[in-house]
């Protein structure tokens, strides 16, 4: 394992670590009952996060954009093992970034919007409800990554063996 497993494998997890932060209140709001203090630690916790300073913003910016050139360096190998385990890790990878970039983002807008800006209290839990939904969503794309790199170093050493066995029976 190398430096484009680590390029992949550090950022993934950092999100992953953060998504499970936000779990603690994402169970809570798809699966519990949705009460006034369960609404109100929801909007706490995501107003904290969208109100954080703009070097935590630039980190988390700037990791999704290391995981993406570890895909790209990794991928420049076009062998079988980066066709597949690399190709589907990349696409999940985009899904997770796509899912971020069109449903966090603007559902966090919502959520931090005053009051007065949202003509209703009910728009901000369905946009809390909606940023929840996706974080699982990420959360799913980000451990199939995962476990297709899990799966792809599996493989490689499993090649390695079996050419290991081939040599010594010649």
């Amino acid at each position: 394992m190398g430096f484009q497993h680590a390029a992949i494998l550090a950022p993934v997890s950092f999100f992953l670590g953060v998504l499970f932060i936000c779990f603690n209140i994402d169970h809570q709001v798809l699966w519990g009952t949705l009460t006034q203090e369960v609404v109100g630690d929801g909007f706490h916790l995501y107003r904290t996060f969208f109100n954080a300073p703009p070097a935590i913003k630039a980190l988390l910016h700037s990791l999704i954009f290391i995981g993406l050139c570890g895909f790209v360096f990794k991928l420049h190998k076009w062998d079988d093992s980066a066709m597949f385990f690399d190709g589907t890790s990349l696409v999940c990878y985009v899904f997770g970034v796509v899912v971020y970039l069109t449903v966090t983002i603007p559902g966090l807008r919502t959520i931090v919007m005053a009051a007065s800006e949202v003509e209703d209290e009910q728009v901000q839990v369905e946009a809390l409800q909606v940023l929840s939904a996706g974080n699982i969503i990420i959360i799913g794309c980000l451990g199939l990554v995962l476990a297709l790199q899990a799966g792809q170093e599996y493989a490689l050493r499993m090649e390695a063996r079996a050419k290991a066995k081939v040599e010594k029976v010649e």
